[in-house]
């Protein structure tokens, strides 16, 4: 199974490609989507979305494992990264039906067996698991590979759409 995991933002997307199989992770490819900071949100929206496009389009992935927010301070930061979220799981749903959110506690708990685990100790797991020589960077295509590898680990069966 072809598992596109995505870490939201509207600044930088964070992208991770695996291939899960019988229990074998191995990593396709990862990265950022990262949009220009003088351009407008709408603007930014649509890189995002044509971004997403040219994934599907090189990769065809058969599941989409999405971060879901958590609490942010700045409430204009928030509205915007939800907007963009809005946009990701738009497009991936116009491409792939079987979409599934994960908590940051749910990732962390997968990777390492502790919900509470620092982001350092997710991103070791995250190379241990897919055997890599170093951690995978950025930070946003770390964790985009984390929460990929946790679909992997909580719904290795699944191929439906519970959204």
């Amino acid at each position: 199974m072809r598992i596109l995991g995505i870490d939201p933002g509207y600044g930088i997307v964070g992208f991770g490609i695996i291939d899960s199989n019988m229990g074998e992770i191995c990593v396709v490819d990862y990265g950022v989507i990262e949009t220009d900071k003088s351009l407008t949100l709408p603007q930014r929206l649509n890189i995002i979305e044509k971004a997403l496009i040219e994934l599907f389009d090189e990769y065809s992935p058969e599941v989409v494992a999405v971060e879901e927010l958590f609490y942010f301070k700045n409430q204009k930061t928030i509205i915007q990264v939800a907007e963009a979220r809005g946009v990701i799981i738009q497009t991936c749903f116009s491409r792939c039906k079987n979409i599934f959110e994960y908590t940051p506690l749910q990732i962390k708990q997968a990777l390492t067996g502790v919900g509470r685990a620092e982001k350092a100790q997710v991103q070791f797991m995250t190379k241990t698991i897919l055997n890599l020589s170093s951690i995978p960077k950025p930070d946003d295509a770390a964790d985009a590979l984390a929460v990929a590898i946790c679909h992997s680990q909580i719904n290795p069966a699944l191929n439906e759409n519970k959204i």
